[in-house]
């Protein structure tokens, strides 16, 4: 069987998926959590089943040891030997290329970008580690999050800051969530029985943290992350795109140094600053509903930039053929996808209210005569990882 597993690892939990390329079923799916914290759980989801598991996990390595053993043992079994398991796909932050093979020199210069992610390259370099001893002899492909943005043009990337930072630091806008907009951009096109090549695309994938990507004729053209994620749409606790000048009036008035003030742009702004309720967009719209005034300026705030970056990337594009809302709230927030998509019949936009009351389910939610389509197309970040590393190991065979 040519099955690929696929790891996403965080610094104490390790989710993961066993797809069979053949058919690109999901075979196991699950979650291991509190690795290295007492109270260790492993969650297991198969044919339909689920298990739950509470056991001590050591490390990362130690977990995914027990993934395995459920994969070929006892009642969880969905293969018979590692012989089944022809690849592992990992998810990775950044890099300067598309995905690839992970060799020494390519773990090297992962570990070399850990400065610009310090919360989440450590884990995913664990989670790679891990893997390498576990699935030993497989091949290990590195799927960066930021690979589908470096088609933007030099137009699009560079800030307007001394150009010899870019050249000696790489200051420039590198975006974030590509594997997701890759997906969802493709999914698309195959529902419409259209090339890639024939659509005008705004991307919208909005959870806890958020990007919007215009995809003009199958590639990114321009995204709103960032050198970090910390630019463009406010989220969860980011503050998003900001005059950099507020930074040095609330550091200087607060006594922060600018590690404390990019912590607090990171951790305390977005929808938690501004509701003062919650970085969870569910707890923010409660709140709302129940007639907190600053819970529905955060929404609003929101959905306003949402709205605002379909426009301005339309406009990049000079045409727009569809709309996919995608991630946590994309695909579940159905009063957020009404207010946005409120008042854009210019751009032939028209949301049907009916279609549009649904939740994670894959559907055009916009009227018949709308001229440019509105879909909701649930993402799924763990399948193009599966892909890519599947077509690496067999350009290998």
């Amino acid at each position: 069987m040519n099955n690929v597993f696929v790891v996403n690892a965080g610094s104490s939990s390790l989710k993961y998926q066993l797809i069979n390329m053949e058919n690109e079923g999901v075979l196991a799916a699950g979650n291991c959590e509190r690795i290295g914290i007492d109270g260790g759980i492993i969650t297991y989801k198969w044919n339909g089943e689920k298990k739950v598991i509470h056991e001590e996990l050591k490390s990362h390595k130690d977990a995914l040891d027990k993934v395995v053993s459920l994969l070929m043992s006892g009642e969880t079994k969905v293969i018979e030997s590692m012989d089944d398991i022809v690849a592992v796909g990992h998810r990775i932050a950044f890099s300067l290329s598309q995905s690839n093979e992970i060799t020494d020199e390519v773990l090297a210069t992962i570990e070399s970008t850990i400065d610009m992610f310090p919360l989440h390259l450590p884990a995913m370099i664990t989670g790679i580690k891990a893997c390498r001893e576990t699935f030993a002899g497989k091949v290990q492909v590195a799927v960066y999050d930021n690979s589908f943005h470096l088609s933007m043009p030099q137009k699009a990337y560079m800030y307007a800051v001394p150009y010899e930072y870019y050249e000696k630091y790489g200051i420039r806008r590198y975006g974030y969530h590509g594997t997701s907009h890759r997906y969802v951009t493709l999914r698309l096109a195959q529902l419409l029985g259209k090339k890639p090549e024939e659509l005008k695309i705004v991307s919208c994938h909005l959870g806890n943290g958020s990007s919007i990507t215009a995809v003009d004729c199958g590639k990114s053209i321009d995204t709103t992350m960032g050198y970090t994620p910390l630019a463009g749409l406010m989220m969860g606790t980011r503050s998003g795109d900001i005059d950099p000048a507020v930074i040095g009036a609330i550091a200087q008035r607060e006594h922060l140094d600018i590690d404390q003030m990019i912590s607090l742009l990171n951790k305390k702004c977005g929808l938690l600053g501004i509701s003062g309720v919650s970085s969870d967009a569910r707890d923010v719209v409660d709140a709302m509903d129940a007639g907190n005034e600053r819970a529905a300026l955060a929404c609003h705030m929101l959905r306003y930039q949402i709205k605002k970056y379909i426009g301005s990337y339309a406009a990049a594009m000079g045409g727009l053929d569809a709309v996919i809302f995608t991630g946590g709230m994309g695909e579940n927030s159905a009063p957020l996808r009404e207010e946005v998509c409120e008042g854009m019949e210019y751009f032939g936009i028209k949301l049907d209210k009916e279609l549009n009351n649904v939740r994670g389910k894959e559907r055009r939610i916009s009227t018949e005569d709308s001229r440019t389509q509105v879909w909701l197309i649930p993402t799924n970040e763990e399948l193009m990882i599966a892909r890519d590393a599947y077509a690496i190991y067999q350009s290998k065979q």
